[in-house]
């Protein structure tokens, strides 16, 4: 594989039912969804059931602060992993359901005013999208917990980023919050192709 620029700074029945409905990125993202290299326009194609397998790298935070956060999302445990992602799509948006070995941790993803947004555990994002040749960059902007807003200050160094090595899907995830430090890191890929 060759060097890549750090992308990310610190059933058929029910296919056919969702056949012609564009997929949830793609309505976000209209025409700059063409833009992204094609192993994450497979990933984001919107079939309704969809499974990748791949690997993992996870680094998590020590402090007791980290933990807690990283309890409250259900974040992954630390170690290299099998990972499986399961997107289930339907007409009002995406669940995704990512285990790291025995882990898993589920999200529900939809868009709301042009906006996606995921929840995750107690807390739910919103994010901006930037997709080009290169990959599919996520930026926080906004977060609400049980509801209450959270201040986008803290989200400064929370990003994640989806691109292509050597045409296999990759991920990179960083989250870091001010007065906890980090939360967690990982990276990693996933067959797209089966």
């Amino acid at each position: 594989m060759h060097a890549v620029e750090p992308p990310c700074s610190a059933g058929e029945g029910a296919d056919a039912a969702h056949a012609g409905v564009p997929s949830l990125f793609a309505r976000v993202l209209a025409a700059d969804f063409a833009s992204l290299p094609p192993s994450l326009r497979r990933l984001h194609d919107g079939r309704a059931i969809r499974v990748h397998h791949g690997e993992g790298e996870v680094r998590r935070g020590r402090g007791a602060g980290s933990r807690l956060c990283a309890a409250l999302t259900r974040l992954p445990p630390e170690g290299t992993h099998a990972v499986t992602v399961e997107i289930a799509a339907d007409e009002r948006g995406e669940t995704w359901t990512r285990t790291f070995g025995t882990h898993r941790m589920r999200s529900r993803l939809w868009i709301d005013r042009a906006v996606l947004r995921e929840r995750l555990g107690l807390v739910t994002f919103a994010f901006r999208l930037d997709a080009d040749a290169v990959g599919l960059s996520w930026h926080v902007i906004g977060a609400r917990m049980l509801g209450i807003a959270l201040p986008l200050r803290w989200f400064a160094d929370v990003c994640a980023r989806e691109f292509a090595i050597d045409g296999r899907y990759a991920f990179e995830i960083h989250a870091a919050l001010p007065l906890v430090g980090l939360l967690v890191s990982y990276t990693g890929w996933l067959d797209v192709d089966a």
